[in-house]
């Protein structure tokens, strides 16, 4: 579907572990990215030295992760800039 966002996922099953000796395997996720996101991911790639774009996103879904957290139990974010302002910062609308 052309400017639409998706993943397909594959998801490993008993089958797969039995083959490999009863050890659970890796699912593997593959994504359809429009230039802008694969862009940005490159550059977060490169940014935090992230040897893989699986690593960048293993990361961003945990801090992601964490923020949700904090957010259900009534967190409210800010940022701190280098002059010292804090600013509250909108994640969650």
């Amino acid at each position: 579907m052309r400017g639409h966002h998706h993943a397909r996922f594959h998801r490993a099953s008993a089958d797969d572990a039995a083959a490999n000796g009863g050890e659970r395997t890796n699912t593997r996720v593959q994504l359809e990215m429009p230039p802008q996101a694969m862009e940005r991911l490159q550059r977060l790639k490169e940014k935090s030295e992230a040897a893989s774009y699986a690593e960048v996103i293993r990361n961003a879904l945990r801090l992601y992760e964490a923020l949700v957290d904090e957010h259900e139990k009534g967190a409210e974010f800010s940022l701190k800039r280098r002059n010292g302002e804090v600013v509250a910062y909108k994640i969650f609308v």
